[in-house]
């Protein structure tokens, strides 16, 4: 099917973190794909080629195979000048594994170490705090004037939600933040760790985070709290042993830092999509009960997880196409979240949206582990906004992070005023 297509895209747009700091997600380049090629060999300097997969039913197939297509050599796509440092420097936090780095049967049983923390009735207990938090953040915002909703409520909101959750103490969210954005911002300017080469600036930035979880599992396992990092550091696995060091890191990595910033991004998004449509900030105003339906659409319209990388495990056939063992490929969530073939009107915001099949939190094995606390720390948030917003708009241009694996605006400059809690 692929063979015949010609794209009217610079496939760079596809994956050139640049560029989704300037456009933010090439949603016209993923429709093409999903009409005329669905399975697509993406070429650029930069990077190896890949696969790229850009409809909702393929994405949904491919990660219920772990066998056939494997997490083990990482979600990401890499540039060549990354690969290099990486295969030069494998020591030390090089070796941190997370859990979405593993396949079946190893990744249940990592994946079991947390899980139970992270279920519906588990998180229930969070409904006060994050409804807290929530009041707590608008409640800074004063009664009337203009900030950057991004710094003043997107970031602060879901940060001090996990830091509640893990037990980090107050004066270590901000460095938490820091290393966060720098990890998910590389490539942006503006948010990366400065006065480095790019293979320098990783390596001591796992430093960093390998200094913060040392300290924090030393203190769990000296003084064990209630709190997700105390589990963590006195994990056992199956067999009654403690968890290795390296994948006790990545734990630790994976739950202090995408759930903050896909959060962030989606609850970013999401307040744009509803000042573009403020009809249906009217419709969340009328009936702030559709908070709920409105998260969902939110991650499906801004999808901050943009794609996942895969390796064939053998050689497939899909849609005429022949991948062999050995090579890539990227699964497009946010292409899927608007195909047409699931979706009526994808290009459309609508909170009351049902069905809402998106795969915004992916789906299969490595379904996000930490979706019931996004989706409850962005329902709270925009409850309240619902409950007290008595008028926003935007107040200047939004700008894009320079990153094409998480995704979202780096500023939202609005104006507004605000009514005192009830």
């Amino acid at each position: 099917m692929s063979s015949d297509f010609t794209p009217d895209f610079d496939p760079n747009d596809l994956i050139i973190p640049k560029n989704y700091g300037v456009a933010g997600q090439p949603h016209a380049a993923w429709t093409q794909l999903r009409k005329h090629a669905p399975v697509w060999k993406t070429e650029t300097e930069l990077y190896h080629p890949f696969y790229a997969i850009t409809r909702h039913a393929d994405i949904m197939d491919i990660s219920n195979k772990p066998d056939v297509f494997s997490n083990a050599e990482g979600p990401m796509l890499l540039d060549n000048n990354m690969l290099a440092r990486r295969d030069a420097s494998a020591d030390g936090f090089g070796n941190m594994r997370t859990i979405i780095e593993m396949d079946p049967p190893e990744h249940r049983d990592f994946r079991k170490v947390a899980s139970g923390f992270f279920t519906p009735r588990s998180i229930h207990r969070l409904d006060e705090i994050v409804t807290e938090c929530a009041r707590a953040q608008i409640d800074k915002l004063g009664d009337e004037g203009e900030t950057d909703f991004v710094e003043s409520i997107s970031q602060r909101h879901p940060l001090r939600v996990l830091a509640t959750i893990l037990g980090i103490e107050p004066e270590d969210e901000d460095l938490l933040l820091e290393l966060t954005q720098q990890l998910f911002a590389a490539d942006d300017p503006d948010l990366q760790r400065k006065g480095e080469d790019r293979g320098a600036a990783s390596m001591s930035l796992m430093a960093d985070f390998g200094a913060l979880f040392t300290r924090l599992i030393e203190d769990r396992r000296a003084n064990p709290r209630d709190d997700l990092a105390s589990l963590l550091a006195n994990a056992k696995m199956a067999d009654g042993s403690q968890m290795g060091p390296m994948e006790t890191f990545g734990y630790y990595l994976i739950v202090f830092t995408a759930g903050h910033d896909t959060t962030r991004n989606a609850i970013s998004g999401g307040m744009q999509a509803l000042l573009d449509n403020p009809e249906q900030l009217q419709k969340l105003r009328d009936d702030p009960s559709l908070a709920k339906s409105t998260v969902e659409e939110v991650v499906r319209w801004t999808s901050p997880v943009n794609y996942m990388r895969r390796t064939l495990q053998e050689d497939v056939e899909l849609h005429g196409v022949n991948m062999r063992a050995g090579e890539s490929l990227v699964m497009y969530y946010a292409s899927a979240n608007r195909d047409d073939a699931v979706f009526d009107n994808p290009f459309g915001f609508d909170i009351a949206r049902h069905p809402n099949r998106h795969l915004g939190f992916g789906t299969g094995e490595h379904f996000c582990l930490g979706a019931h606390v996004a989706r409850l720390s962005a329902r709270a948030l925009f409850s309240e906004i619902a409950n007290r917003v008595e008028f926003m708009e935007p107040s200047g241009d939004p700008t894009h992070i320079a990153s094409s694996f998480v995704v979202g605006l780096k500023t939202l400059p609005v104006r507004y005023k605000i009514r005192p809690a009830a």
